[in-house]
């Protein structure tokens, strides 16, 4: 096969055909103040997987925004949650979105969970060039059904900057606050009762947003949860079902 030839239905590689880079980059001897989304987690809970991320965008000592959502719905059974540089990630997202549609229009079926891990894997190491400028860097997390098995189960993936994929088997964190959410998280999952993955929706949820308050409070990077102020998280679940989103109405009434 010429290598300039695309494969069938994969959105990337017809990008690259056509000379054009999903990502393009060009280097640089200065990098501006970046802005960084943090922070994002995913555990399992009883009905699915649950994913959740502050809402808070920095740049340096600067609080940009607190009305990021790093959350991102790719399809109808994935999840992209995002930290590092919004700009990117967000890219890298649309992207994959567009991938995902035109290999299910053209191919008639929905890319496969492991060709969708893949495709976030490969768009990272197209990243390459920013990560190692230290400008554009993400760590993201993802998640999706494998509609292999009966019912389908959802499985979690976290990445490195540069692209390496791992499987996470009950939770996983990223971003600057992810070292005390991961603490808890083990925590709960070794002597706390019930374990993440015990616990039904509204239960996952208060924990969810627990966890963001008490990372707000060891690093300032990441914005917590105040009902006072009617600021919450963005919160989406991902099951047999699908992709459901959890509104802040929502998130209020769990909390109480």
């Amino acid at each position: 096969m010429n290598p300039a030839t695309p494969i069938a239905g994969d959105f990337v590689s017809l990008l690259a055909a056509h000379k054009l880079a999903a990502l393009p980059s060009a280097p640089s001897s200065t990098a501006p103040v970046q802005t960084q989304a943090t922070t994002v987690f995913a555990f399992h809970y009883a009905d699915g997987i649950l994913m959740a991320g502050d809402r808070r965008a920095t740049a340096g000592n600067v609080i940009v925004t607190d009305r990021v959502d790093k959350v991102i719905e790719i399809d109808a059974s994935s999840l992209l949650a995002i930290a590092g540089v919004p700009a990117t990630a967000f890219e890298m997202a649309r992207v994959l979105q567009t991938s995902f549609e035109y290999y299910r229009r053209s191919q008639l079926q929905p890319l496969s969970l492991p060709a969708k891990v893949r495709a976030l894997a490969r768009l990272l190491r197209e990243n390459l060039p920013m990560t190692m400028q230290g400008v554009g860097v993400v760590a993201p997390l993802f998640a999706g059904l494998d509609q292999t098995i009966h019912p389908a189960k959802p499985r979690i993936y976290f990445y490195d900057p540069l692209g390496a994929q791992f499987q996470a088997v009950d939770y996983v964190a990223s971003g600057s606050g992810s070292g005390t959410i991961r603490s808890i998280l083990s925590f709960q999952e070794r002597y706390g009762s019930p374990h993440p993955s015990q616990m039904k929706l509204g239960e996952a949820v208060k924990f969810a947003l627990r966890l963001l308050m008490i990372a707000s409070e060891f690093d300032s990077a990441t914005g917590g949860v105040n009902p006072a102020t009617q600021t919450y998280a963005t919160i989406k679940t991902l099951g047999s079902k699908g992709v459901e989103s959890l509104s802040d109405e929502q998130q209020a009434a769990f909390l109480k």
